[in-house]
């Protein structure tokens, strides 16, 4: 009869069971790592071109089911441009592999809402 903070978020079931809603932070587990998106947000921060960053995790159907995969979206300074390839480069030198994002989408803005 013991409690652990674990950053999931459940609710007790009128027959005493645990359903889980989701978690309290901003973690996802992708092929069973345990990825916080801020640092990933964070490192592509470093970028002197990148101005505001977002990072989310997707999920795709596949013929195997379905699979997560991480996409960063980015502003940049006016009037630069970088490529996917340099992206992967540099973040690979600071993140571990599992960590970088597979996919980038340079923005213009990014809603204000969701």
């Amino acid at each position: 009869d013991r409690l652990y903070r674990t950053g999931d978020l459940v609710r007790w079931l009128p027959d005493g069971d645990l359903e889980y809603i989701g978690r309290n932070d901003f973690q996802v587990k992708i092929r069973g790592y345990r990825i916080e998106l801020g640092e990933i947000e964070n490192a592509m921060l470093q970028f002197p071109e990148i101005q505001q960053t977002v990072v989310l995790a997707k999920e795709r159907e596949t013929s195997d089911g379905s699979s997560k995969y991480l996409v960063g979206y980015y502003i940049l300074e006016e009037g630069v441009s970088i490529t996917d390839t340099y992206l992967i480069d540099e973040l690979g030198k600071v993140l571990p592999d599992y960590m970088v994002p597979i996919s980038f989408v340079q923005m213009d803005s990014f809603p204000l809402t969701v």
